[in-house]
């Protein structure tokens, strides 16, 4: 078994919901769930990364405890700011998960890049 094949949260485990999106608080347990990765990688070159994934992790969900059963999606969240106006502010949910989305993407691309037997740390990144 590996890190990933017993991770009690997986992204691949989240039901999306037809008409409403991606579940806002098993989306948050499995982003929740990578974080430890990142201190395996390197608890030195990966501390912004760690930093910067899990402060927007927790932007979004202090929004999404604010009202759970309101929030109880990401698309909900990003509607709701949109509405409001404050889609685009800082430390708004919607700029956490739009950086968070980049980070999971940036995690994808590195450990890609180290799956297909690329040695050099520098040269992943």
């Amino acid at each position: 078994p590996t890190f990933f094949s017993v991770m009690s949260n997986r992204f691949s485990d989240i039901e999306l919901r037809e008409e409403e999106g991606i579940p806002t608080e098993e989306f948050l347990e499995s982003c929740y769930a990578i974080v430890p990765v990142l201190d395996k990688l390197g608890p030195t070159v990966f501390a912004p990364v760690k930093m910067d994934f899990v402060g927007n992790i927790k932007k979004i969900n202090q929004k999404f405890i604010t009202n759970k059963e309101e929030f109880d999606t990401l698309q909900k969240i990003v509607l709701h700011e949109v509405k409001a106006g404050v889609a685009q502010v800082r430390n708004s949910a919607t700029e956490a998960l739009l950086w968070l989305k980049r980070g999971l993407k940036f995690l994808k691309g590195f450990l890609t890049e180290v799956k297909n037997g690329e040695k050099n740390i520098q040269t992943a990144l």
